[in-house]
């Protein structure tokens, strides 16, 4: 059984990622730092976009190539990754945008926490049945 679902997931976080990494890097050299934000508050709001998609993409795929293992539905498994790729790009614009409170944050954080749960309810179902 192959993974090409949660491949082509994978595969666009990963490019994601990548941007938000350049996107720290061309800041770093704009800014001359490096290391840290050297309190320059855009620089640590794309640092902490690059941090908040490392601490949960993994997992998210994670559960997405064991739900693809297992067995779920397609169509599942393709809203899922659709729903965590979404929801990392509004995550990152929104934080982009604010520091602060913004729509893009909330409701991209909210979609990422959505996903990880159902596919972790679902993983542990499928353990049962």
């Amino acid at each position: 059984m192959g993974f090409s679902i949660s491949a082509l997931y994978a595969g666009l976080c990963g490019l994601l990622l990548i941007l938000l990494s350049a996107r720290i890097g061309m800041m770093r050299r704009k800014y001359s730092v490096g290391l840290g934000s050297g309190e320059h508050s855009v620089l640590e709001q794309a640092i902490r976009a690059q941090g908040n998609f490392i601490e949960y993409v993994p997992l998210a795929l994670i559960l997405l190539a064991f739900g693809e293992a297992g067995g779920m539905a397609g169509m599942q498994l393709h809203l899922a990754g659709s729903l965590l790729v979404i929801g990392r790009v509004l995550h990152a614009f929104g934080l982009s945008q604010s520091g602060g409170v913004s729509a893009g944050r909330l409701i991209g954080i909210v979609l990422t926490w959505l996903v990880i749960i159902v596919l972790s309810i679902a993983n542990i179902a499928g353990f049962f049945s």
